[in-house]
């Protein structure tokens, strides 16, 4: 699509050996503190950049980029494209890469040395989508807070560990439901949407790897409660996943009895758990809950 210095069959993104260069220039070794594996397969980024259906209009949010292996995928495809790396030896080299790889899309490339957790704003255009390879110890709180503080976000792909991914993917019912379910929800139709072999990191991770599309709602879920209210029913009710919602949400709502009252009026069983509730199940506890208990914690 654009200007390239290689001429191997990855054409400007990086392979295998090209990822062990960069790091062996930077003196880079992949952390597990910073959930380190980088991809070393072009043909990987490709998919994930076909799987999240990145369009040539698309401002694209990226975390924690690394190397830069999937950032020139995304450079290729969308208009704009912004990383968020923490890590400043990878942040300090990342723009030299994408303007050796892709001198003519450097000039829609932006970099934010920072942890994501503390981004409150980007440049340039607002995203309208976030791709990433997440760091898989961080993964979940991370992508709740770009959902949570960029509404701009439409559509996201995010590559984390398989395990997480069923979780984010899990619908009421399942064994795996919980928090990250119900929380992803809020914002999103959410699936997963395949699987990553570990032989495609370096260094390759002791895990599997999958793929999780998030669709930003359309309409969001109709409540008079906020997100802060709901998220803390939530947290309640699978602090003590074991118990019945009458007892798990004793300590939310004040005494088990105005849990009761709160889930009768919400139409859901004092008997359920919450692996049994629907986000939109939460939202509704979460309107019926009465003055005398402590307010609600953040996401």
């Amino acid at each position: 699509m654009s200007d390239s210095t290689t001429t191997d069959e990855s054409g400007p993104l990086l392979g295998a050996a090209d990822i062990r260069e960069l790091a062996a220039a930077l003196g880079v070794r992949p952390t597990k503190q910073r959930g380190q594996n980088f991809v070393i397969d072009a043909n990987t980024v490709r998919r994930i950049v076909r799987t999240a259906e990145v369009r040539p209009d698309d401002v694209v949010v990226e975390v924690g980029p690394g190397l830069g292996s999937l950032t020139l995928a995304l450079l290729e495809a969308a208009d704009h494209v912004t990383a968020v790396e923490i890590d400043e030896v990878l942040a300090a080299a990342l723009p030299s890469t994408v303007a050796a790889r892709l001198p003519g899309r450097a000039d829609r490339f932006a970099l934010v040395n920072q942890d994501a957790m503390q981004v409150t704003e980007l440049p340039g255009p607002p995203p309208t989508a976030l791709v990433a390879n997440l760091p898989y110890n961080v993964a979940v709180p991370v992508l709740l807070h770009m959902l949570a503080t960029f509404p701009t976000i439409d559509r996201t792909l995010v590559m984390v560990q398989a395990e997480v991914a069923d979780r984010l993917a899990a619908r009421p019912g399942n064994k795996v439901y919980g928090v990250p379910s119900v929380k992803a929800n809020w914002y999103a139709e959410v699936k997963r949407a395949g699987a990553i072999g570990r032989n495609v990191f370096w260094p390759a991770p002791n895990v599997d790897s999958g793929l999780v599309s998030l669709v930003r709602r359309t309409t969001p879920v109709q409540t008079t409660a906020s997100r802060e209210e709901v998220f803390a029913v939530v947290d309640a009710a699978f602090a003590q996943r074991r118990k019945t919602l009458r007892a798990a949400l004793a300590g939310w709502a004040g005494s088990a009895a105005a849990a009761e009252a709160a889930l009768v009026a919400a139409g859901v069983s004092p008997q359920a758990r919450g692996e049994a509730l629907t986000v939109q199940e939460f939202a509704r506890i979460a309107e019926h809950r009465t003055s005398q208990g402590p307010r609600g914690a953040a996401a």
